[in-house]
């Protein structure tokens, strides 16, 4: 079976990139795609459109229901959004649905599953740097590296094909992986060890280079998450970082910025449970962690002296 209907919840920076990565085949109609909204949203994004790298884009936009029995489902919401869109993919998926999280972390998966067979989730992960400032939807075609999957399971193996055989011949770069899981972990343990020093020091990347105590930071963190992974059976030697402009901002400090609500439950609150489980102490994460959470009540304005 190919994939011929693409849905994808979350009209965001990940999932505009994706939508600009496959327009060629939705010009040629190969396939169709749509994003899913209900209400007053789903009649905003009809009327204004998509901001994407400074165009406008009308996209279709659907109901969960007239979406219902997608090729392809692609979640792509913030983590502390992800429970509130689970009757949504309930409603979406079918049978034959293959389900792709473009989330970061090492769990959201895990939360799809409940709703519905773990043999339709396709273990994923995004690397592209992108960004939602406003209505504008932006992302470094420099450092746009694209989408990673992977079999776990032979039930996985024939989605795997129709995943490659839909991204060929797109603008979307793709890696069909055969260490998935470890590869998953390799990019939480570099997204809690890279952004989270910076979003508490509310410094660009270039701190790392010239403190060796905002590296330091980094280290430790990067060493409790790959400690956790071990415990777990996946083996990482270690991290390997990107080449960031000094100044750049990841993504919990542009939150932070933004005064949004940061994603430190999906990095942190999910590695300091799984560390529990297994008997590991990882008090350099969980310092951070209370770091992030009072910087958002400070944003939230709970106090201010």
């Amino acid at each position: 079976m190919k994939i011929r209907k693409v849905t994808v919840i979350g009209a965001g920076a990940i999932g505009a990139y994706i939508y600009h990565c496959l327009l060629g085949k939705i010009r040629t109609e190969e396939i169709s795609f749509s994003f899913i909204a209900s209400g007053e949203r789903k009649q905003r994004l009809e009327t204004e459109g998509l901001n994407i790298q400074g165009e406008i884009y009308h996209p279709d936009i659907r109901t969960p229901e007239e979406a219902q029995g997608t090729d392809l489902l692609m979640v792509s919401v913030k983590y502390t959004a992800l429970q509130n869109v689970l009757d949504d993919i309930r409603t979406i998926a079918d049978e034959h649905t293959t389900v792709l999280s473009l989330l970061n972390g090492i769990d959201s998966e895990e939360i799809i599953a409940e709703v519905v067979d773990p043999s339709q989730v396709i273990p994923c992960f995004m690397r592209v740097a992108a960004q939602h400032n406003g209505r504008k939807l932006t992302w470094n075609p420099a450092s746009a590296f694209g989408i990673y999957y992977g079999s776990t399971c032979p039930a996985h193996d024939s989605r795997v094909t129709e995943l490659n055989e839909l991204f060929e011949g797109t603008e979307l770069p793709y890696h069909a992986c055969d260490d998935i899981i470890a590869q998953q972990w390799h990019k939480y343990a570099l997204n809690i060890s890279a952004n989270l020093p910076q979003a508490v020091l509310n410094v660009g990347t270039g701190a790392y280079r010239d403190s060796e105590h905002a590296a330091w930071m980094r280290d430790v963190l990067a060493a409790e998450v790959l400690r956790v992974a071990e415990a777990y059976g996946v083996h990482i030697d270690h991290v390997q970082y990107g080449k960031w402009k000094p100044e750049g901002r990841l993504s919990t400090l542009q939150d932070l910025d933004q005064k949004r609500k940061t994603e430190v439950d999906m990095f942190l609150g999910v590695l300091i449970r799984k560390a529990a489980a297994v008997g590991i102490s990882v008090p350099y994460s969980e310092y951070t962690y209370h770091v992030i959470k009072a910087l958002e009540e400070k944003n939230e304005g709970r106090f201010d002296y």
